[in-house]
């Protein structure tokens, strides 16, 4: 059975070794905190205008802001940051967490380009 590392891996087409490299940078020291919630702003502001429904229903019962805060916290907490969102939701759990959402290999292809343009966009400034 794969672990969901390598999962991962082949999923994404990033070897394992490049993707936990970032084990190796505090990203939260170089970037700081509103690095973060401008990214996931930024972020849900194209997952919630998306234009394909199937796509938005997914994200149907859940705020705009409390996924933002949920998102800039779980990345500030895994970029060497203070561990926000632990303190306030407990273990991330990512899987069990994202279990009642019908999250098929072609919405994770749809987020990971909303995810793509957001960071593209944030970039460039």
């Amino acid at each position: 059975m794969q672990s969901l590392q390598q999962k991962a891996s082949e999923w994404s087409g990033v070897d394992q070794n490049d993707a936990f490299a970032i084990d190796n940078t505090n990203l939260f020291e170089k970037l700081g905190l509103q690095t973060f919630v401008n990214l996931s702003t930024n972020f849900y502001n194209r997952v919630y205008d998306d234009e394909e429904e199937w796509f938005r229903s997914i994200f149907a019962n859940s705020r705009k802001e409390d996924a933002i805060q949920n998102q800039y916290e779980f990345f500030v907490q895994r970029m060497g940051g203070p561990s926000l969102y632990s303190q306030r939701k407990g273990h991330p759990a990512l899987i069990g967490r994202h279990r009642p959402f019908p999250v098929t290999h072609q919405a994770a292809e749809r987020w990971l380009q909303h995810m793509q343009q957001a960071l593209d966009r944030y970039h460039r400034y």
